[in-house]
């Protein structure tokens, strides 16, 4: 592998259509008003570029995807990190939809320039379960080198947002702690059907924790006043698994949004508040980065 974390193997261009109708949603906490977000007429088909680099932090080769707007200079384009679910991939982090509406509402002037970054984080929470598997690390000291090294993020390659589906939700709030600890905040972060659960018995069964204390050491819902100030949204299903820790997330956090509406765990309730989530994160993309 070069410097800067630049591909090992191979660099693969992917275009990926999505759906053709989409909105964009205000955030009110607990309701979602639909805006129009696509116009007549095409709209150009986002960019999705897939690398393979050796992480140092997580001991192995990991796939780091980029969704970009397309037809725009991606020179230090703002960038959020999006964090997969329990099982998942960089490949499949994004809901259905989400690299298509990014793509048209920018297009559009809906949304400012920004792009999304995934990465392989493995099953433990995004955080260092197993001695020398650290994808907390991987986020905080490599993701930024990688982003610099293509052009991407501010001007040290640092994400101003982090975005997480699942596993992914609660790793985006510890990410935005970490942050928050380390004098860098983020601009923002969301939290789609994160994974807080109310009982050890049920965590202890994903095998992420070593133990009770070590869980309720990282458990957002035991740590909210350690995010600091960062806008925080919520998204959950009140059919999902999660329903119940996300609204007691809700209440302990008051966040800038936090929708419960009908949906489940799945793919069905996700690409329904994508516009919602992408109209979140675009409210606090820097204001250096917005068209005047």
């Amino acid at each position: 592998m070069g410097d800067g974390g630049r591909p090992r193997i191979s660099r693969r261009s992917l275009l990926i259509a999505g759906a053709a109708g989409l909105a964009t949603t205000g955030v009110v906490s607990g309701s979602l008003p639909w805006l129009d977000l696509v116009t007549s007429g095409a709209a150009p088909d986002p960019v999705v570029h897939t690398d393979r680099v050796y992480s140092a932090a997580r001991g192995q080769d990991v796939d780091v995807v980029t969704i970009l707007p397309a037809q725009l200079p991606t020179k230090n384009l703002p960038m959020c990190v999006l964090l997969h679910g329990l099982h998942g991939s960089a490949r499949h982090a994004a809901p259905t939809g989400l690299p298509t509406a990014l793509t048209r509402g920018v297009a559009h002037g809906t949304l400012p320039p920004f792009g999304f970054i995934a990465v392989d984080g493995g099953n433990n929470y995004w955080h260092e379960n197993r001695v020398g598997d650290n994808a907390m690390a991987m986020l905080l000291d490599e993701v930024p080198r990688w982003l610099r090294a293509r052009g991407l993020g501010d001007a040290t390659g640092t994400p101003f947002a982090c975005a997480g589906v699942s596993m992914g939700g609660f790793g985006a709030l510890l990410y935005a702690r970490r942050r928050e600890e380390m004098r860098a905040p983020l601009s923002a972060v969301a939290a789609i059907s994160p994974g807080l659960l109310m009982s050890w018995r049920e965590m202890s069964t994903r095998r992420a924790f070593k133990s009770t204390q070590e869980w309720a050491s990282l458990d957002p819902l035991r740590n909210v006043e350690k995010l600091g100030h960062v806008p925080v949204g919520v998204w959950c299903g009140t059919e999902d698994h999660f329903i119940e820790g996300t609204r007691k997330f809700i209440r302990l956090a008051s966040p800038e949004v936090g929708y419960t509406g009908p949906g489940g765990h799945g793919d069905g309730f996700y690409r329904r508040i994508v516009p919602d989530v992408l109209g979140f994160l675009g409210r606090h993309v820097p204001s250096a980065n917005r068209k005047t």
